[in-house]
């Protein structure tokens, strides 16, 4: 996937260049506005990240007269907070808005699930499908019953495909899910669980690290 970077603060934009081509994208990065539009013109991208305030211009006018035509999926990033400049962006059209400082984490999860969005919604590792949007797991056709907070573990890792997500993510997560500590044990066990409840081999382990689940060759 490529994706446009447009970024003024170049300290922000080297750091973000580095971390989304560790995940596999590639990026190129404008730090203003002309530059930005002179590219869009002759090159193909698949995600624009666009900073709304520019020494030469501002995002939302670049994506009203360059970006949504074409289609292209964006998100506006900015160190903005204003209720209405959120209203505004995504208005125009824009697919997700998010405001500095954030996590690189945070901003890999958006594009994500952006990425998701423009795919089957069905992902399907071996004898294992999950429906993204409906959240239900089924094996050979037959739904898997799990418990609300097994669903969302194994939605990280199916969302998450041939990426490793750490326990250290996992434990994370479930903090943020339930408000509830949990240690490194807690995890083991609810992937056994769930495990047993697919009767597959589809979630791998990474030894030490975390675990993965890798999409079927085709």
């Amino acid at each position: 996937m490529h994706i446009l970077l447009v970024e003024d603060n170049e300290m922000v934009a080297k750091g973000l260049c580095y971390s989304l081509s560790q995940y596999g994208f590639v990026v190129t990065h404008k730090n203003n506005a002309n530059s930005s539009i002179l590219f869009l013109e002759s090159n193909k991208v698949d995600l624009v990240v666009l900073d709304i305030s520019l020494p030469d211009g501002n995002g939302f006018d670049i994506y009203r007269t360059q970006i949504k035509q074409k289609n292209i999926p964006t998100i506006f990033l900015t160190a903005r907070d204003d209720e209405d400049d959120i209203v505004k962006g995504l208005e125009l059209g824009a697919d997700d808005y998010i405001t500095k400082p954030f996590s690189t984490k945070e901003l890999i999860a958006r594009i994500n699930k952006i990425i998701i969005r423009g795919k089957n919604v069905v992902e399907k590792v071996q004898d294992i499908e999950f429906d993204i949007d409906k959240m239900h797991v089924s094996k050979n056709g037959k739904k898997i019953e799990l418990t609300s907070l097994e669903l969302k573990i194994l939605h990280l890792l199916f969302t998450n495909i041939n990426k490793v997500v750490t326990r250290n993510d996992i434990i994370e997560k479930i903090w943020e899910w339930t408000g509830n500590d949990v240690n490194d044990n807690t995890v083991t066990v609810y992937l056994k669980r769930i495990r047993e409840k697919l009767g597959s081999n589809v979630i791998i382990t990474i030894k030490g690290i975390g675990y993965r689940i890798d999409r079927d060759e085709k």
